[in-house]
């Protein structure tokens, strides 16, 4: 019987995408496992591949189009004797790898926010499961098969509330928990209903009388910016930011660099500043292990690895790469890893589990001039490094003398709820001392 792939979660914040490009066009055969689509999720261009084998026997969404929900049908495949008229009424469903792997997203018809549960329907009014024909394929997150077997409950018995029919986590919990529901002549409360939307400000309509008559030009927003927008709103609103500033002398700090770059010329290994800021607060996240920590909703999460995040500018957002274990890595491994992972930001080629994670964040707009600013934090993470330009300024040393030296400044944007004040100021001032000690750095 016809098959149809369903567009798929390809990270778990994603929720709709734009199908860019048709690698198949009806008629083709395909394998499992053949990149038969590029699809643009809100941070990245990935491939997508069949899962199941056969021929295309119509393409249902066009390339170019966007926001296209998850698990919408995308194409419909044939089975083998089959023929293009059978596609009025596919039964089975091809579930996309991507797809299988984030339960989350299986749970619903629609996709949830990232970190939503699966809601069952309210007992009382589920209808008993239908009567399964032998040897009719069932439908089941992999997340339900294994709780099911755990609990050792038959699928086959089990109704489920997922897109068509499907069996999910909700549903096995569900009927694990009837007997002894019944046996209380308890009831399952119906899930309740969802938060009212935060006010996001002016209506589009509402601002465009603002200027009416002006000439304007309107820019669509893309994924990308949708996503930046959501979550920096998000940031400012519910995460309660203060902020530590500080000026670091970095004259040390380009001498060693102009030295070790001359050595490794001839390995074709030029460092930057931004190299030696990311080992610097690698090493400070270890010598203040209490920093290395994110806001878990209730309760927080100590990391004991540095897994620092850099942002990167592209065109129409930024992403912010993390480098994992940087610690662990030279000044060398880390320019390279750095440049790989900005190259492939700027082409939005990075794979999900490349920008996200991290407890810890760095923002460096020095190269662009810019003083001194205040970052936003990246939700989880407990803080953010905004770094400025190294200015060549009038200084007093320690003898009183008046001297001139670079100095850069630095300001570390703080999670309260994740770090206190003197525990933010420890963890920038073991910052700055790296970058004024930097040979250090190498010990």
């Amino acid at each position: 019987m016809p098959v149809e792939i369903l567009m798929p979660a390809l990270s778990p914040t994603m929720e709709e995408g734009t199908l860019a490009k048709w690698l198949v066009k009806e008629g083709d055969s395909v394998e499992s496992g053949q990149i038969i689509a590029e699809i643009e999720t809100d941070k990245a261009t990935m491939e997508f591949e069949a899962v199941d084998e056969g021929t295309v026997g119509k393409i249902l969404i066009a390339e170019g189009t966007e926001g296209v929900k998850v698990n919408t049908p995308i194409a419909v495949l044939l089975e083998e004797g089959e023929r293009a008229a059978d596609i009025a009424t596919p039964r089975k469903t091809a579930r996309p790898e991507a797809d299988k792997a984030d339960a989350g997203a299986e749970a619903a018809p629609k996709p949830q926010a990232e970190g939503a549960s699966e809601a069952p329907a309210p007992a009382g009014t589920a209808a008993p499961p239908a009567p399964r024909v032998e040897g009719e394929r069932l439908f089941a997150s992999p997340l339900a098969r294994r709780i099911a077997a755990e609990k050792g409950l038959e699928l086959a018995a089990i109704s489920g509330s997922g897109p068509r029919g499907r069996i999910v986590k909700a549903d096995v919990e569900a009927a694990a928990s009837r007997p002894e529901a019944a046996a209380k002549g308890a009831k399952v409360a119906p899930a309740a209903a969802p938060a009212a939307a935060a006010p996001s400000g002016a209506s589009a309509e509402t601002v465009l009388k603002m200027f009416e008559g002006r000439e304007i030009d309107e820019v669509k927003l893309d994924g990308m910016r949708r996503t930046v927008a959501a979550r920096l709103s998000e940031a400012k609103q519910t995460i309660p930011h203060f902020y530590l500033r500080r000026c670091v002398r970095i004259d040390a700090l380009l001498d060693f660099r102009a030295q070790l770059n001359a050595q490794l010329a001839a390995r074709e290994v030029k460092l930057s500043v931004n190299d030696f800021i990311i080992k610097a607060c690698a090493l400070a996240l270890q010598a203040v292990p209490d920093a290395n920590a994110v806001w878990a909703g209730d309760r927080i999460l100590r990391l004991k690895p540095s897994d620092v995040a850099v942002a990167v500018a592209v065109d129409g957002g930024l992403f912010t790469p993390v480098i994992k274990d940087a610690h662990l890595k030279t000044l060398s491994a880390l320019s390279a890893e750095m440049k790989d992972l900005a190259g492939r930001a700027r082409a939005r080629k990075l794979a999900p589990q490349e920008y996200q994670g991290g407890s810890f964040a760095i923002s460096n707009l020095g190269m662009y001039g810019i003083e001194n600013f205040d970052a936003v934090i990246n939700p989880p993470h407990g803080s953010i490094l905004a770094v400025g330009a190294g200015l060549r300024q009038p200084v007093v040393d320690e003898q009183g003398a008046l001297s001139v030296a670079t100095v850069m400044s630095m300001t570390l944007s703080v999670d309260h709820r994740v770090i206190d004040g003197a525990l933010g100021a420890q963890f920038l001032s073991a910052i700055i001392d790296n970058l004024e000690n930097p040979l250090a750095m190498l010990a």
